[in-house]
C-alpha cells in the first residue's frame, strides 16, 4: 500500500478515509491480508519497473495516449495478414445497433429488464442456424479456438470414445487451444490428439493417411474448410464418409463469410460445425473481436452435450404476444454446478447484435456477393505475386481468401520481405516457417473485399521493388 496515502482520482477507493472505510468492513487492517492466500513463493519479491506516478486523470490519459499512438493500425496501412483474424468492412449499422446503451453489457440481468437482449440472442441463434443450414446454435463462447474444443469434446462424450483427428495444417493457435482444453487431471480419461497428414501437393487432408488412423476409439474426424492456408477442401464428403463409417463424429470449422459461395458443412456431412464470428460486421480490434459458435442438427443426442446457453421464443399470457428466454438450463453448469458438463461463464454476448444486424442488412444475396469479391480480389492477387520472379503460389488448389506464397528463390526470409513492406506501410502475410519448416520461407497472404485493385498492385509494386 501506498506508505505516502496519495489520491489517485481514477483509482476507487485510493482516499485513505474511504479506503480505510472499506477495509473496516470487511475486517482487515492492511490491504495486504487481502493476497494472505497467495503462497510466498509465487508472490513477486523485486522492484516493478513503473514510471513516477501520474497523479491527475488528464495526465494519464495523456501518457496512454502517447503509448497508443506508437500502434500502426489498418487504416494507415494495407493490410494483407489475415491467420483467423482477417480484416472485413463493417457497416455503419453494425456499431450503431451494437452501441445502444441498453445492449452495452448484455450480461447479467433478468428477462424482466433486459432491454430486448434476449430477443437479439434469438434473432441472431436464427439466422446463423439459417446461413449454417443447422438447426441448433448455442449463443457465443471465447473464440473459434474454443468453439473447436468444446466441440471435440462434446462428440467425445457423445461417442464414448477419446480419440480425435486433426488436420496438420489446422490454426496453430487454435491448436494449442484444443490440447490445452482436452488435458485431463485423470491420465485413464486422457483424450488423445492425433494429426493427420496433409498432401504436400495440393495441402488437402491425405485420406489415406486418415483411413489409417480410423479406429474404434475414435471419437471425431476434425477439419477446416477454408484450411487455415485458405485451401477449399474439396474432399469434405468423402471425410464426413469416413468419419461415419467408423462411428465418429464430423466436425468442421468454417469461416461464415464464405458461405454464400461455398456448401454449409452441414450439407456435406458434418455432424457438428463450429468456427469464428470473425468478419460478420466485428472489428479487428487489436487482436479482438472473435466469438466462437457450436451448432448441430435437432438431434437431442446433441442437443443435451451442449454447455453454452440457449435462447427460445415462447408465447406469453397476453394473446398474440411473444417472449424470449434461456431454455434447456439443465444442460448447463448453471442448473448442475459442478456436475455440468463442462464450464460456461460470461460470453462473448454482445457480439450477437452486430452478428444479427450484419446477416440481416446482408441477406442471401448480399453473402453470395461479398463471397465472390473476396475470392474474385484474392485470385487477382494472387496472380499479380505469382509473377514476380523468385515468387510462386505454394500449392495449385483452389482458395477463398487466403493463399500460401513462397520466397525460397528470392533469396530473402519472409521476415526481412515483412519488416521491408512495413516501411512501405504495407502488412505482409503471417510468416509460416516457424510453424510449418516443410513449407519453407512461406507467408499466409489474406486478401478480403476490403483490399482494391490499388491496394493490390502497391502491395505487387512493393514487393518487385525489394526482391529485385
Amino acid at each position: 500500500m501506498d506508505s505516502k496515502k496519495t489520491v489517485y482520482p481514477y483509482i476507487p477507493n485510493s482516499a485513505p478515509d474511504v479506503q480505510a472505510e472499506m477495509m473496516a468492513e470487511v475486517g482487515i487492517s492492511d490491504v495486504m491480508e487481502l493476497y494472505e492466500e497467495i503462497p510466498e513463493a509465487i508472490r513477486y519479491q523485486g522492484a516493478l519497473n513503473l514510471p513516477e506516478a501520474i497523479p491527475d486523470e488528464q495526465g494519464i490519459k495523456r501518457h496512454i495516449e502517447g503509448i497508443l499512438s506508437k500502434n500502426k493500425n489498418c487504416n494507415e496501412f494495407s493490410n494483407f495478414m489475415g491467420a483467423g483474424c482477417a480484416q472485413h468492412y463493417v457497416p455503419a449499422v453494425c456499431d450503431e445497433i451494437a452501441s445502444r446503451g441498453e445492449l452495452l453489457t448484455t450480461y447479467g440481468a433478468e428477462t424482466w429488464a433486459d432491454h430486448g437482449k434476449y430477443q437479439i440472442f434469438f434473432e441472431y441463434q436464427s439466422l446463423m442456424a439459417e446461413l449454417l443450414d443447422m438447426s441448433f446454435l448455442t449463443v457465443p463462447c471465447h473464440c473459434g479456438g474454443q468453439a473447436s474444443a468444446t466441440g471435440l469434446r462434446m462428440a467425445c462424450r457423445i461417442t464414448g470414445r477419446n480419440k480425435v483427428l486433426l488436420p496438420h495444417t489446422m490454426n496453430r493457435q487454435n491448436l494449442a487451444l484444443v490440447r490445452n482444453y482436452l488435458k485431463m487431471i485423470d491420465a485413464d480419461q486422457e483424450i488423445k490428439i492425433e494429426l493427420v497428414a496433409c498432401r504436400s501437393d495440393t495441402g488437402m487432408l491425405d485420406l489415406e493417411d486418415l483411413k489409417s488412423r480410423l479406429d474404434q476409439d475414435t471419437a471425431a474426424v476434425y477439419i477446416e474448410n477454408p484450411t487455415f492456408l485458405g485451401i477449399i477442401e474439396t474432399q469434405g464428403e468423402e471425410i464426413g464418409k469416413l468419419a461415419k463409417a467408423a462411428g465418429a463424429e464430423f466436425i468442421v470449422y468454417t469461416d461464415p463469410i464464405s458461405l454464400g459461395v461455398l456448401e454449409a458443412p452441414a450439407n456435406y456431412g458434418a455432424t457438428i460445425c463450429v468456427g469464428d464470428l470473425h468478419g460478420l460486421g466485428l472489428h479487428l480490434n487489436f487482436g479482438g473481436g472473435q466469438a466462437g459458435f457450436i451448432a448441430s442438427h435437432d438431434d437431442m443426442r446433441y442437443i443435451t452435450e451442449f454447455k453454452e446457453l440457449v435462447d427460445g421464443m415462447v408465447e406469453t399470457t397476453v394473446p398474440g404476444e411473444q417472449g424470449y428466454s434461456v431454455v434447456l438450463i439443465e444442460r448447463t453448469h448453471y442448473a448442475m454446478r459442478e456436475n455440468g458438463k463442462e464450464f460456461t461463464g460470461t460470453q462473448n454476448n454482445l457480439w450477437t447484435a452486430p452478428v444479427a444486424v450484419y446477416l440481416s442488412l446482408m441477406g442471401p444475396k448480399g453473402m453470395e456477393e461479398i463471397g465472390h469479391t473476396i475470392m474474385t480480389n484474392a485470385k487477382y492477387a494472387a496472380k499479380k505475386l505469382a509473377g514476380i520472379p523468385g515468387v510462386s503460389l505454394r500449392f495449385p488448389s483452389v482458395f477463398f481468401k487466403e493463399f500460401v506464397v513462397n520466397f525460397d528463390k528470392t533469396g530473402k526470409t519472409v521476415e526481412e520481405i515483412n519488416q521491408l513492406l512495413l516501411s512501405r506501410q504495407i502488412f505482409g502475410g503471417v510468416d509460416l516457417s516457424r510453424d510449418y519448416p516443410e513449407l519453407g520461407q512461406s507467408a499466409l497472404y489474406c486478401v478480403t473485399e476490403t483490399a482494391d485493385k490499388e491496394s493490390i498492385d502497391r502491395l505487387a509494386g512493393a514487393l518487385q521493388a525489394i526482391l529485385n
